[in-house]
């Protein structure tokens, strides 16, 4: 964690990251994050070198007017300022990512520099074994 996360994690007594899963696209590296309750116009994402770094904060929610105030009696969901760097699982086009978010999961999708490629054997013109 870098001094800036930890210096903005020390009021808070359970920081927390969103879970984030890589799933190789062929011609895309997509980034799947959980940001559940997270506000859309707080979230940030940078691209630099190999790196992406996503930044948001999730507020607690706003009881209604006529809900009375209580203590709370259980606090499990976690809350506050997020900062998340991670690196690139392969080479990707500088400044290719493209965000969108639905049913609390942003998934960021990045063009590969070196797409995959998969091809068969016969694809390729080789021969199989057991062909004459």
């Amino acid at each position: 964690m870098a001094l800036r996360e930890e210096v903005e994690t020390l009021g808070s007594a359970r920081p927390w990251v969103p879970a984030a899963d890589w799933i190789d696209g062929d011609s895309h590296l997509i980034l799947l994050l959980d940001v559940p309750g997270v506000d859309p116009d707080t979230l940030a994402l940078t691209e630099e070198d190999d790196t992406v770094t996503v930044q948001g904060q999730r507020r607690l929610p706003a009881l209604a007017p006529e809900t009375p105030q209580g203590r709370v009696l259980s606090d499990e969901r976690h809350t506050g300022s997020f900062i998340l760097t991670l690196v690139f699982p392969e080479a990707v086009l500088p400044q290719s990512g493209e965000a969108r978010l639905s049913a609390g999961v942003l998934s960021v999708h990045f063009e590969k520099r070196h797409p995959t490629i998969d091809a068969t054997a016969q694809e390729l013109g080789e021969e199989t074994e057991g062909e004459v």
